[in-house]
């Protein structure tokens, strides 16, 4: 935000350039503080934040609610109204998620590897943080708390860039993280965030090579699809969720049901919940009819296949389309397949290499799922919604990245890492 908390409401190419490069500029210089201030010093400062989201939550709620207003007026879908609420219980999960990040061990300086060569030389490689990061995200104001920490405690500075959907909630958590660098004696440019939810300004940031060290996209598949296309910046790609559950051979049916549930209906909005349920023809029989059934009855549409379809008339049929699908809403599309072979090649084609959960009790078909699914996530007898940054002990993350360069999954303070090389001689000279 500027000094006096005012959006700028209309940019050009050029004046967008020219913001982006001075908070840049500015990141960059608070970055070399941090990346060398001491861990105690990066720990308090997430500590004196977390107090200050704790004592700030009357006015959190209060910017919460105008923006969920402004969404609803502007005809946002129920996923992403979801996806925007904040509630005393999630703001203090944020506080905790900022207790739990200040707790980890210091990533910076860590030895990753040490040897000696054949000449003499000793050669340490060393965690070093990434630089400048630029996190781009829409709808869920959780993202700006769990960025700026996660950079904090890893050394980088973030430059921020919300949606117009979340802008006075995120811009109020942003201005109270900057509070607690301050009160940690370290620079508040460590955090930015723009000060304009204009477009220009994400354009801006993805042309931004050598200013800004790598982006990272957080939101729907326009969002993601515009970064890929326009970015001069490394990126840590964030796809969409398509998530699968295969219901294998040796699934016990209770377990299947209570999985499959949890797995689409616990949040619809995020990229975690499930959108694909493959059942393996083996237990179609006796587990099909069940699964649909309890799904509907907890308020989901169910599009299925021809098996499907005949097991509850309720049920839609699906179209290729289905399959494939985030729908980010009360809504799943189920399939029968001949075996895991079948499953795997569906998923292959139709997934975003997201998570992918097998629900069986024969160890041997889960280690067979587990070795072979190409995902960023691999679960056994486990809610896809358990892919999480917190849930797998990171206290949170930005996003969850299914590319495969650097980072892959829940990206958190280890993969906001980077290394460097430190070679010790004794008046070495090379032949």
């Amino acid at each position: 935000m500027t000094d006096d908390n005012q959006q700028i409401t209309s940019l050009t190419q050029q004046t967008a350039a020219h913001l982006i490069s001075r908070m840049a500029k500015d990141a960059r210089t608070a970055q070399h503080i941090l990346g060398q201030s001491d861990n105690t010093a990066r720990n308090a400062a997430l500590s004196a934040a977390a107090a200050a989201i704790r004592a700030s939550e009357p006015e959190i709620l209060s910017a919460n609610q105008r923006d969920r207003a402004r969404g609803a007026d502007a005809g946002l879908k129920d996923a992403f109204i979801d996806r925007l609420t904040l509630t005393p219980e999630s703001i203090e999960a944020m506080a905790q998620g900022l207790d739990v990040i200040a707790q980890l061990d210091d990533p910076l300086g860590a030895e990753l590897a040490r040897w000696t060569v054949s000449t003499g030389l000793d050669i340490t490689r060393i965690a070093t943080a990434l630089g400048v990061i630029g996190v781009i995200y829409e709808s869920r104001p959780n993202v700006t708390v769990d960025a700026a920490s996660l950079c904090i405690k890893s050394g980088n500075a973030a430059l921020l860039r919300c949606g117009s959907d979340s802008q006075h909630t995120s811009g109020l958590l942003a201005s109270l993280m900057q509070s607690g660098l301050k009160e940690a004696g370290l620079p508040q440019a460590s955090i930015q965030i723009m000060p304009t939810t204009d477009r220009h300004a994400v354009g801006a940031m993805l042309a931004a090579a050598g200013e800004i060290d790598v982006i990272i996209p957080r939101g729907g598949k326009g969002l993601v699809g515009r970064v890929q296309q326009e970015a001069r910046v490394p990126v840590f790609a964030h796809l969409e969720g398509i998530c699968h559950l295969y219901v294998a051979p040796g699934a016990k049916c209770q377990m299947a049901i209570d999985i499959a549930v949890n797995a689409k209906m616990r949040r619809v909005g995020i990229c975690g919940a499930a959108e694909t349920i493959l059942i393996d023809k083996a237990v179609a029989d006796s587990h099909s009819m069940p699964i649909v059934s309890a799904l509907i009855e907890a308020g989901c549409e169910v599009r299925g296949d021809a098996v499907i379809a005949a097991c509850d008339t309720r049920v839609i049929a699906a179209t290729d389309d289905d399959f494939g699908q985030e729908f980010l809403a009360p809504i799943i599309a189920i399939k029968i397949v001949d075996d895991m072979e079948h499953a795997m090649r569906h998923i292959s084609q139709f997934g975003s290499g997201h998570t992918e959960s097998i629900i069986t009790s024969d160890e041997k078909e889960a280690e067979a799922f587990l070795t072979h699914v190409d995902s960023a996530i691999v679960m056994h007898n486990a809610s896809t919604q358990f892919a999480d940054g917190g849930e797998f002990g990171m206290g949170a993350e930005i996003g969850i990245a299914t590319g495969r360069l650097h980072a892959r999954g829940p990206v958190g303070v280890q993969q906001l890492t980077s290394f460097k090389y430190i070679v010790r001689g004794n008046g070495h000279k090379r032949d």
